[in-house]
């Protein structure tokens, strides 16, 4: 019944359909039941492309991301080979939006739920984008989706809010995407139905479904992550099919249960150390996240809050210098690993791809003014090979023995004047000034430099955090002091208001 319902829909319209693909269980039947509908199909009438599209977040666990690869390679291999209708589309996000790109490059904090940086980033804007290209092409589009009421009672209630605009039966408008509808064939499904339906039917494009069970067995958790277009979905890091990375959740138990239920994937515990280092949940966690973040904001002002402990203190900001460097290593170091522990399949495993490095790269000499360029050095440090890169020379006549020489000048000059300066701040300040300076030289028009030099002064010019402190300190009461004058100027207002109404109306009287 539910082929020929795939079937009908199929041939009702030309609304080209897409289906979300990330190569678990219940995505793999979605495709699997409207493979077996195309091919009951007379050829003539498979006229409709159907868009199989897959997003890799590029911190997907390794395993999962070479079964989905070789599945969607065997997927179009053999669609061409057979005529059916189905085009695999492997998408990625955009490189700016990476998750190194902006853990190490722009110095994200690991995500959390108050600043959850990633779904949308990785998951959600690749999505978007080939469903916004497709409707702009064919003016609407039929989202094909795996999800499932019984996958969890937030699923059951947000497919139910849903369901209130149906238009027939399994068939929402999207709430986010214009002109895109939402068909779920299998949302009365459970999971013992999915898994029961892949058994009985062998995969139309040649993987094993029983390798597919494989990949779940031991999991404390039997869910994937599916494909997402807005972020009412939560995080999939529980999941056999998440980030390896995620911190959204207290602990990452699918890849914690690979690298413990299966002496062939140990090889990736080195994943699983530095995930958990990324991790801020206990006292001891939550301290080294701080030590590692700037006082200040990325944009070098500072924030101020206070706790449920009357507490007066500063947000912390992006990950400094030294962390991100460290950090750097860390997934170099976690890299080389890999290769020289696992399998031959993943001996070009790239955990961090040339491209990204480069563009952190210029993030942190342009960006952050870093004109020291440390990204070659710790790259040739923990790889035992020279960086392969652009040569950047933000300013030519410096070396590095000259940042060296800066750096203990301001140390001595902070010692001279107070020794509880930190000289860091002071050597920072005096490098963006040179590279500010440096970036306007060679411009015709130097206009806007004043304003980067003083920007520049005062996210710099703060003696230590203690410092920034109690200048947030000052300004909290000044804000107030404003606050508390503006309520009374306002009462007096309001007071003489009242008198001219009450002389207005004896007057009339």
């Amino acid at each position: 019944l539910l082929i020929s319902e795939i079937q009908d829909l199929y041939l009702s319209d030309e609304v080209p359909w897409i289906v979300g693909y990330s190569g678990g269980k219940d995505s793999s039947a979605i495709v699997q039941l409207i493979w077996m509908a195309m091919e009951g199909l007379e050829e003539q009438k498979r006229k409709k492309t159907i868009h199989v599209i897959s997003t890799d977040t590029m911190v997907e666990n390794p395993i999962v991301a070479l079964w989905v690869k070789h599945s969607l390679d065997q997927m179009s291999l053999t669609a061409k080979q057979k005529n059916i209708p189905i085009t695999p589309h492997p998408l990625k996000p955009k490189l700016e939006n990476t998750f190194w790109v902006n853990l190490i490059g722009r110095g994200y904090p690991a995500p959390r739920q108050k600043f959850r940086w990633c779904t949308d980033r990785l998951k959600i804007q690749p999505s978007n984008d080939f469903i916004h290209k497709t409707v702009k092409e064919s003016g609407e589009a039929l989202l094909v989706l795996g999800t499932r009421k019984a996958e969890s009672a937030a699923r059951a209630a947000n497919m139910a809010k849903h369901e209130l605009n149906k238009i027939r039966d399994r068939i929402t408008p999207n709430a986010t995407l214009p002109n895109c509808w939402v068909y779920t064939p299998i949302e009365a499904w459970t999971s013992k139905d999915v898994w029961a339906y892949l058994h009985q039917c062998d995969n139309p494009w040649g993987i094993s479904n029983q390798d597919l069970q494989s990949l779940y067995a031991g999991a404390t958790e039997d869910n994937e992550c599916p494909i997402q277009v807005d972020t009412s979905a939560p995080s999939c890091g529980n999941s056999r099919f998440g980030c390896w990375v995620c911190t959204l959740v207290d602990k990452d138990k699918s890849l914690s249960a690979m690298v413990q239920n299966d002496e062939e994937k140990r090889w990736m515990k080195p994943l699983l150390d530095l995930r958990n280092e990324l991790d801020f949940r206990t006292e001891e966690d939550r301290n080294r996240d701080r030590s590692r973040r700037e006082f200040r904001r990325l944009r070098g002002n500072i924030t101020y809050y206070t706790n449920k402990d009357d507490e007066f203190s500063l947000v912390k900001g992006p990950y400094n210098k030294e962390s991100r460097a460290y950090l750097l290593g860390r997934i170099l170091e976690t890299q080389k690993l890999l290769v020289e522990l696992g399998p031959k399949e993943v001996k070009d495993l790239e955990l961090i791809t040339a491209d990204e490095l480069e563009l952190i790269r210029r993030m942190w000499v342009i960006d952050k003014h870093e004109i020291e360029d440390v990204l070659p050095k710790v790259y040739e440090e923990k790889m035992g090979v020279k960086y392969d890169g652009v040569n950047i020379r933000p300013i030519a006549n410096f070396s590095e023995d000259m940042f060296e020489l800066l750096s203990e000048c301001a140390s001595e000059t902070c010692s001279e004047i107070d020794p509880s300066i930190d000289s860091g701040l002071h050597f920072e300040l005096v490098r963006n000034l040179i590279s500010v300076e440096e970036r306007f030289r060679t411009m015709v028009h130097r206009h806007g430099l004043f304003k980067s030099l003083d920007k520049t002064i005062r996210s710099c010019f703060y003696d230590h955090e203690e410092d920034a402190l109690e200048r947030g300190r000052i300004l909290k009461d000044v804000r107030e002091n404003k606050e508390e004058q503006l309520k009374i100027r306002q009462k007096r207002l309001n007071s003489k208001e009242s008198e001219s109404t009450i002389e207005a109306k004896n007057e009339a009287t």
